[in-house]
């Protein structure tokens, strides 16, 4: 835990809050999520004037979303030191510090559990590339723009690290059914990384051989695993997110 604490203590700030409306490259969309699609469908199926006012959130519901946030925050760093089959409720709540029983309050079983850690450690990558892509010029390049999307990528995958660990080493050990339910949002953000790569290559930022989908197994893959080997001691995490891009963009021969 204490070098988790360490990389995420390293990492740069982000500053300001994302915008309301994108006004950066509007020719690098937004990755959009299933839960924001279906918020979008449903804000265009009502009338001006008519959606209802926002809820004020009581003191009793705050506390409930603070020991949800409490609870996913301990049961991923117990999956991702122990892995899913050694992890139990009891454990779970006890390093929550909360009855076993109030467990059942705010999610319905370990299962439920395992779906929002690997959930939120993409919600954040996905939120840290939506904010950086939004900031950039609507003519920037596609070198521009890839610095953009890694550095970012990695900002989000760094910042929560024992989410991004635990879905890492524990995917291929997590029930069918989760998995098939969490494959949604993976398959979303593979599919931006896609349009993404297509766009540069109809740009000619890319060689016409390459083969996007290994390219993008390839890069993700890589950026991915950062977070089971990045040292803040070794390097500023600018540092490694420059050195990272160059090897990407650039290669590794100089002929």
């Amino acid at each position: 835990m204490k070098q988790q604490t360490d990389i995420a203590a390293s990492l740069p700030r982000r500053t300001g809050r994302a915008p309301k409306k994108k006004t950066g490259n509007s020719a690098t969309p937004p990755v959009k999520s299933s839960k924001q699609k279906s918020a979008q469908a449903d804000k265009a199926a009502s009338s001006p004037g008519t959606r209802p006012a926002r809820k004020k959130r009581t003191e009793t519901e705050r506390n409930g979303e603070r020991t949800r946030a409490i609870i996913l925050e301990h049961a991923a760093r117990l999956l991702r030191e122990n892995g899913y089959a050694a992890v139990s409720l009891r454990q779970i709540a006890a390093e929550a510090n909360i009855k076993a029983g109030s467990i059942y309050y705010h999610f319905s079983s370990k299962e439920e559990i395992l779906y929002h850690v690997l959930e939120e450690g993409l919600r954040v990558i996905v939120q840290e590339v939506n904010e950086a892509i939004a900031k950039l010029p609507p003519d920037a390049s596609f070198r521009d723009r890839l610095q953009t999307v890694i550095k970012s990528h990695l900002h989000g995958l760094l910042r929560v690290g024992d989410y991004s660990s635990a879905n890492i080493r524990i995917y291929g050990q997590v029930p069918p059914e989760v998995r098939k339910r969490h494959y949604v949002s993976r398959r979303e953000f593979a599919d931006w990384w896609d349009r993404f790569l297509m766009q540069a290559k109809e740009e000619g930022a890319l060689r016409k051989d390459l083969n996007l989908s290994v390219v993008r197994v390839f890069v993700v893959g890589a950026l991915n695993w950062t977070v089971e080997w990045y040292d803040p001691k070794r390097g500023s995490f600018d540092e490694v997110a420059d050195q990272i891009y160059r090897i990407i963009a650039d290669g590794l021969s100089i002929e």
